[in-house]
């Protein structure tokens, strides 16, 4: 097969709308059906397509679909998960921005998680459904971070690619807990499945900022403009961010600007299509599992850990409070912090805090 003809055939296609691998012999139609194809498809079809000489998917964007701007996004792309997140991005970013242009047949099923800690999946028949703002809301010493170490742990064994941003903790010790509980952080890593990163709250507040300007169209959307808080050329899965209680203290008097910024922050990480679990502090004598209160009105889920006392004891204990989009069992059940394993859930048993 010559290659002349081929490429004609890629980006020209009979019904000039369609993108075909020669190589597999596929055909796509839709931004979505190429995403999807990238995702299962090897290193070799992909580079056959994009190389120093030619750039198939940026043609075919431009020339059949007539998005320029994605074109362009892609254009400056040179890896295969630098095209399928630029993609993704665009592709959440039209839903956002022109829902009234969605079918019915495009609604994509729910994709649902698991964190395999062990009892606390039984709360939860269904599991977390992906790209979930999830809160994890509790006072000092009731276990967060290492439930949030645990999920990630978890996850990157699964082949995920979690990522963990912190403000506070650092990163060696974040390690040291991970391999307290019977993981390999140093192996994940060079897996290339995990990824540490520790930040400060002006850092995250300047992405955010950028990300909003492009976002109100002050700018061309560039998603390089992530690079400030997601590392390049890794697209994570699930992150976690330890914590905003942290990130709040950066807008201290600013109110309404971090009301703002939050809200901007939870859908920066489903645009990306990740799943997120966000910690913060709280006071376990009140109602209020947020600093400002606004954090668990916009998450899709509150999960409460407390360290319930009762004459000299304290109890560790948990509950999730709310999960949008699915059913969960609602009621404080006790957990435990078990050497060289993590937390363990009982979710057949019940805490009675009177």
């Amino acid at each position: 097969m010559e290659e002349e003809s081929t490429n004609e055939s890629i980006v020209q296609s009979e019904e000039h709308n369609k993108f075909l691998f020669p190589v597999s012999g596929k055909e796509v139609k839709t931004l979505k059906e190429l995403k999807e194809f990238l995702e299962n498809t090897d290193e070799e079809e992909f580079s056959y397509h994009l190389n120093e000489e030619r750039n198939d998917f940026e043609n075919w964007v431009r020339d059949a679909l007539n998005e320029e701007e994605l074109a362009e996004l892609i254009k400056r792309k040179g890896t295969k998960e630098g095209v399928i997140q630029v993609i993704d991005y665009f592709l959440t970013k039209q839903e956002i921005e022109h829902p009234e242009k969605a079918k019915h047949d495009d609604i994509p099923d729910i994709t649902w998680i698991k964190t395999s800690i062990q009892g606390f999946d039984e709360l939860l028949p269904q599991g977390i459904p992906k790209r979930s703002s999830i809160l994890l809301s509790g006072g000092p010493g009731t276990g967060k971070t290492t439930f949030c170490l645990q999920i990630l742990g978890n996850a990157a064994k699964e082949g995920e690619n979690c990522l963990y941003l912190t403000f506070e903790e650092e990163v060696v010790n974040l390690r040291r807990h991970m391999k307290n509980y019977g993981f390999d952080p140093i192996k994940l890593e060079k897996d290339g499945r995990l990824m540490f990163k520790k930040m400060r709250p002006f850092d995250l507040s300047r992405s955010v900022e950028a990300l909003l300007a492009k976002a109100n169209g002050e700018l061309t959307i560039d998603l390089d403009e992530i690079e400030g808080i997601i590392p390049k050329g890794f697209r994570p899965d699930r992150i976690i961010l330890d914590s905003l209680s942290a990130v709040g203290a950066a807008f201290a008097g600013k109110e309404e600007g971090y009301r703002v910024y939050i809200e901007q922050l939870f859908d920066l990480f489903k645009n990306i299509g990740a799943t997120s679990f966000l910690i913060t502090e709280n006071e376990q004598s009140t109602n209020k599992y947020s600093r400002s209160g606004i954090e668990e009105f916009l998450a899709d889920g509150v999960i409460v850990m407390y360290n319930i006392r009762n004459k000299n004891i304290r109890s560790n204990a948990l509950e999730i409070l709310k999960l949008r989009g699915t059913s969960h069992q609602k009621k404080i059940v006790p957990f435990k912090m078990i050497s060289n394993k993590g937390i363990v859930v009982y979710p057949m048993e019940e805490v009675f805090t009177g």
